[in-house]
């Protein structure tokens, strides 16, 4: 357990100069851990890379009280509905002819995908500031809160009804300003097969029939 005192911090009684560690050496965590705000934004951020929109990829990450992920979703196409079929162009003079009648967005997608029994309370991380209609979503999921990255959309119609619905919802939006700037997934970065382990895991003594 850790107490703070004046000069710092106690844990188990003992008291650390600086509020750090008395662990001995090999035996401390790792520091460049990516905290919370960042590791959802980054969910998101990773599960936009899923959408097939050639214009717009967007991702959403809903989060408890807990820090626990309990849904996620990108903007696609409905379920059953071929999107090799369906338009991703939005130009045309035809309105059916465009992405816009068909398309789910994130927000939609991760409230659909959710797996708890209800999000009252819950936060949303999502890369775009949502549209009016996903605000509808967002508002009778009882989600409380969304924090967003972008709003390239702000003054649009779309954005400034979606402001004052929340207003009026008491939904709390904040605009996500990232501690950690740049995240790089490679998946060769660790070596599982040459990863030593300190202590070593001890050998099991095979047990004879």
């Amino acid at each position: 357990m850790e107490t703070g005192t004046a000069n710092g911090t106690k844990q188990n009684g003992k008291p650390v100069a600086n509020g750090g560690s008395d662990n001995p050496k090999g035996n401390a965590k790792r520091e460049n851990y990516l905290n919370w705000p960042d590791y959802f934004m980054a969910v998101a951020y990773l599960s936009s890379m899923r959408s097939k929109d050639p214009c717009t990829q967007v991702g959403a990450c809903i989060v408890n009280s807990d820090n626990k992920i309990v849904g996620i979703g990108y903007n696609g196409m409905p379920m059953g509905c071929n999107d090799d079929e369906f338009p991703w162009g939005k130009t045309s003079e035809k309105k059916v002819e465009n992405k816009y009648f068909y398309v789910c967005h994130a927000e939609m997608n991760a409230i659909m995908n959710k797996i708890v029994g209800e999000l009252k309370g819950c936060r949303i991380f999502v890369a775009l500031f949502p549209c009016n209609e996903c605000a509808k979503l967002i508002i009778q999921s009882g989600i409380r809160e969304v924090i967003y990255l972008s709003d390239k959309n702000w003054n649009k119609d779309e954005c400034i009804a979606t402001r004052k619905m929340f207003d009026a919802a008491g939904v709390v939006y904040t605009k996500y300003l990232p501690t950690t700037q740049k995240i790089t997934i490679d998946f060769s970065s660790i070596d599982w097969d040459t990863m030593g382990q300190e202590p070593p895991t001890p050998k099991k003594k095979r047990e004879l029939p």
